[in-house]
Parts: C-alpha cells; structure tokens; sequence
C-alpha cells in the first residue's frame, strides 16, 4: 500500500470517530419524574328523568319545606356549588318511586329544586313546576 494511501485511510478513520464523537455530543438526555400528583376527574353528565319523574321528584321534594338556599350564585346545570352550600338528602319516598335519583343531594333555590352529585358537587338537573 502507497504511502499516499496509507495517509488516505487515516485521515477517513480519524473524520469517522470525530463525528462519532460529535454526535455523541450532540446528544440530549431526558429525565422523566413520576408526576407529584395525580388525579381522577369524573364529569357527569346530566341526569335523564322522564316528564312524570321530573314532576314527581320536584312535587315531593317541594312538600319537604327545606331551608332554601340564597341565590348569590347562578345555579345551572353543569355547574359546580359552593362547598358550604347545604344540600338535603333526597326523601326515601322519592328514592323509592325513582331510584336514578337515589345518589344525589339536593337544594332549592328560587322556588327549583337543583339535584346535586355529592361527590362532585356539579348541579346535575334542575326541576321546577
């Protein structure tokens, strides 16, 4: 092999680990933590009554005479109620004739009654004459 050669095949094995050596600078490392706090947000949709259910929750739950509560939030359906807001057990009577309701807590505001998720505190249907 020619010296000139010789001289060749070292300058391409001296470039190759250059640029391995480049590239293995060139690299960017990643660290991943475990996040510091995980949660489950469960969303629940509004509660499907018929007619004849909405009338019949709203007409016994009416009958009970609670305490209303004070209108200084807008209550709709969807959203979510003050934590010192005090919600009312629903009345057996009412569990009984539709049991869909059964895990919900209620107020009344303004003459509706607002069924309430307990769990997450979102308004899940509003019932009013």
């Amino acid at each position: 092999m020619s010296r000139f050669m010789k001289g060749v095949l070292l300058s391409a094995a001296s470039l190759t680990l250059a640029a391995g050596v480049g590239a293995a600078q060139a690299q960017t490392t990643v660290i991943t933590r475990e996040p510091v706090e995980t949660r489950t947000v469960v969303t629940t949709a509004p509660l499907q009554l018929t007619p004849v259910q909405r009338q019949t929750v709203y007409r016994t739950i009416v009958r009970e005479q609670v305490a209303p509560a004070q209108p200084t939030v807008e209550y709709r359906v969807g959203t979510r109620i003050p934590e010192s807001t005090h919600l009312y057990a629903v009345p057996r009577q009412v569990a009984v004739e539709v049991p869909a309701v059964q895990a919900y807590k209620y107020m009344v505001v303004n003459g509706h009654v607002l069924l309430v998720d307990p769990a997450t505190s979102q308004v899940v249907a509003e019932l009013a004459d």
